[in-house]
């Protein structure tokens, strides 16, 4: 275990939970359970949690061989600048890891096989250059976008129908919050600029409007429940970022940005909530749980 530790720090794994609520949100914006439809079974789910985990895995390890020099400087303490993992042995984690992402998404289908090779663009376009320019936190947002769609990709679907509605909507507002929360968390490391985190709340902001516009144009009869859970959602983010924003010091920043990223497994569950209704409150609280073992690794493992 105590080989592996500087990996899974690598890896960042806490953080990986988010993105495989986004799977469970994603599949069941296209069906009611998880074997629903045409040809669908468990072990497609199974295979889309597997892509996503390799892949979202793998960008967390480019991004720390990518960004090891600024690291050594501002973060000595991350598995590659302290010595803890060498820089061949990361890179071969990172592309196993996106192989690994790459070999699932192809055995659900072709069309979930070019959505995650779309999405494996975007992470080595961000990992290698665009993190530091201003259309970075677009890229960022758009992985999660992509994360999503991938999520509710199938063969059964025409391809031009994995870009409609419902999670066309929901992944480009779960996308927009992603480019907000990426850019709040830019300069995380030293004290932050409040014009910069304020420009961020309101782009993270942005994406949760999108996502409260698509309940309130989702036929249900949850609406009431849905939009109080996203109402305490809402402002337990907002009172977290506005607090980084009062005084930008690194820990109010990336305390901001942990309560960000651990928001998403909790809207994801109400959403699909908002998408089932109560006969799919099982899967709601399956996501919402993913909580759990994200905040208990957190405390050995840092999420930022």
């Amino acid at each position: 275990m105590t080989a592996l530790l500087p990996f899974l720090q690598l890896c960042r794994l806490p953080t990986a939970f988010t993105a495989l609520a986004d799977v469970f949100l994603g599949y069941l914006l296209v069906h009611v359970t998880l074997s629903s439809g045409r040809d669908q079974t468990p072990a497609d789910f199974a295979l889309l949690l597997g892509a996503t985990l390799g892949l979202y895995l793998s960008g967390m390890v480019f991004n720390d061989v990518f960004d090891r020099q600024v690291d050594a400087a501002e973060r000595p303490h991350r598995p590659l600048p302290s010595g803890r993992v060498s820089v061949r042995a990361a890179v071969i984690c990172g592309v196993c890891l996106m192989l690994a992402g790459l070999a699932a998404a192809a055995f659900v289908g072709r069309h979930t096989l070019i959505v995650a090779g779309l999405l494996s663009l975007c992470i080595l376009a961000y990992n290698g250059g665009l993190k530091h320019m201003p259309l970075g936190p677009v890229v960022m947002g758009a992985c999660r976008f992509l994360n999503i769609i991938m999520a509710a990709s199938s063969d059964w679907l025409r391809f031009e129908q994995l870009w409609w509605r419902p999670q066309t909507w929901v992944a480009a507002g779960m996308g927009a919050y992603i480019v907000g929360v990426t850019w709040f968390a830019r300069t995380e490391a030293q004290r932050s600029s409040r014009l910069q985190l304020t420009l961020a709340t309101l782009v993270a902001n942005l994406g949760l409007a999108i996502l409260l516009g698509w309940v309130a144009d989702w036929p249900s009869e949850q609406k009431t429940a849905v939009f109080f859970a996203m109402g305490v959602i809402v402002l337990t983010i907002n009172r977290r970022l506005l607090t980084a924003i009062a005084d930008p010091v690194p820990a109010r920043v990336q305390a901001a940005v942990r309560t960000s990223l651990l928001s998403i497994i909790i809207l994801d569950a109400t959403l699909v909530f908002a998408k089932l209704g109560p006969e799919g409150s099982g899967y709601a609280i399956a996501v919402a749980l993913l909580v759990v073992p994200a905040m208990t690794l957190g405390r050995w493992i840092r999420l930022t």
